[in-house]
């Protein structure tokens, strides 16, 4: 391993995933038993998650070009800050995020990046369970061959998801490393892998216009039906109105169009997660975790933009926050997408455990500073976490609203913001001055994260004030 990747002060501290960090330890002195693959599955089902299915909907307010560029730029600049948390991960000999923070302006730097990674890691996993809430009752509609839903509790999306939390994400949540979850990382890809064929399958299946099963025409577009040998593909094709276009925009610009950048930023958030994994790496390099962090976001990258692409070419403007609901409007008995749902509901859930990891050891920061691991601690944060966020999803309106509330104020800190002013204060001005280029560029990268998230905020904040924002998302 090259000796500029291995920690220079060994005064400062290490943090391990687990919560337990010791003063005047080095990067080496934790051996990190995690594989190169291993770690890629980590990375990629920490980025990967809720985000894919509001993708399509980004596409459709903004088109096909505009939205490629955005993404490509997203997923650039994501990659670049993960540069420079290590970078400044090396100098310092601290693998975690919050402490960087305080190496770099104190408590106060301390605070603000454990606030923000525990707001957005709240967020993602309020994201995931509120598609467990409402998935979960449809796929027990279909499983039961019901037409309309129950009044049963089996129904009920808010038993559901308590249920699920403690049989499932609980226990996992409760293990004490996140290098043994890469099983359930692996497995979760597999599924939204799964996801992305079947979408890419289903637009040659669904025409356009918009079909309804026949005898179950309620009809999403207000349409009334042709003669009943015109079909296609096993479906009835209902007759559109004239405002109805199947050609797909490839820019567009409208009121929701404000959504798009804060839900790719909200997509690509992983960087709380870049610094324990890279403790827990097998023979640790920021090459090697650098070529992780750029794989990870490229296997994401495709993943997300052939499922928007898809998706959208599949219901173009008629595409919702949420598209597994959008396919539910054509077939609420398809077996193919009950299958889809299933898995998509397995890749969130596993995804949550390992989301919640950065978040109990931001608490444990900001409240336990100093202190050995403890199996208590480590279970009440645990359970104390998952009751709110519970019950923060039972309370939720919609989950556009959360796309967009996260991706506009933490995502940008966490990609842009703090990376780029960390890394500012924390590289010695005898190795880069102030106005040496690395810093020069690290400033306007942070200023590019504040005037995105002012800019999107004022978009939301107006589009929540004309009411544009209330219908979309909710199931």
């Amino acid at each position: 391993m090259d000796t500029t990747d291995v920690p220079l002060q060994a005064e400062m501290v290490e943090l391990v995933p687990n919560g337990k960090h010791t003063a005047a330890l080095t990067a080496s002195t934790f051996e990190g038993k995690t594989s190169f693959g291993m770690s890629v599955f980590n990375l990629s089902n920490a980025i990967m998650g809720s985000g894919i299915l509001g993708l399509a909907y980004a596409m459709a307010n903004t088109g096909i070009i505009l939205f490629l560029f955005l993404l490509t730029a997203v997923a650039l600049l994501s990659s670049y800050s993960i540069h420079l948390l290590l970078k400044s991960s090396g100098i310092v000999g601290i693998r975690a995020y919050e402490q960087l923070g305080y190496r770099a302006f104190g408590t106060p730097g301390k605070l603000a990046a454990a606030i923000a990674i525990t707001l957005q890691n709240i967020g993602a996993m309020s994201s995931y369970l509120y598609i467990v809430k409402s998935e979960v009752p449809l796929v027990i509609q279909t499983f039961l061959n019901l037409e309309e839903k129950t009044t049963d509790w089996y129904m009920n999306g808010n038993y559901l998801v308590i249920l699920v939390s403690v049989t499932i994400i609980l226990p996992l949540a409760l293990m004490k490393q996140l290098g043994y979850l890469g099983y359930a990382s692996g497995f979760s890809l597999s599924c939204m892998v799964f996801f992305l064929i079947s979408v890419i399958y289903k637009k040659f299946q669904i025409p356009c216009p918009l079909p309804e099963q026949e005898g179950n025409i309620t009809g999403i577009l207000n349409a009334t039906t042709v003669s009943t040998s015109d079909y296609q593909n096993g479906y009835t094709v209902l007759q559109a109105p004239e405002q109805v276009t199947c050609t797909p925009s490839f820019f567009t610009l409208n009121s929701q169009t404000a959504y798009t950048i804060p839900i790719m930023a909200f997509a690509f958030v992983c960087h709380p997660e870049v610094l324990p994994i890279y403790t827990e790496l097998k023979d640790p390099s920021k090459k090697k975790m650098q070529c992780i962090s750029n794989i990870s976001i490229m296997v994401m990258y495709l993943m997300y933009f052939l499922a928007a692409l898809f998706g959208y070419l599949t219901f173009y403007d008629f595409v919702e926050p949420e598209l597994l609901h959008t396919y539910s409007k054509v077939d609420p008995f398809d077996v193919l997408i009950l299958c889809v749902r299933v898995a998509v509901l397995t890749a969130v859930t596993l995804t949550v455990p390992i989301v919640l990891f950065p978040v109990r050891r931001a608490i444990q920061q900001m409240l336990f500073q100093g202190k050995d691991f403890s199996w208590i601690r480590h279970i009440a944060i645990a359970v104390i976490l998952l009751t709110f966020i519970n019950l923060l999803v039972i309370f939720a309106p919609s989950i556009l609203g959360i796309f967009g509330l996260i991706g506009a104020t933490s995502a940008p800190c966490l990609i842009f913001i703090f990376p780029a002013i960390f890394y500012i204060r924390i590289m010695p001005k005898d190795k880069e001055p102030l106005r040496s280029a690395p810093k020069i560029l690290a400033a306007c990268f942070a200023l590019l994260g504040v005037a995105f998230m002012i800019m999107s905020l004022s978009f939301i904040i107006i589009d929540w004030a004309t009411g544009g924002g209330k219908s979309g998302g909710s199931h």
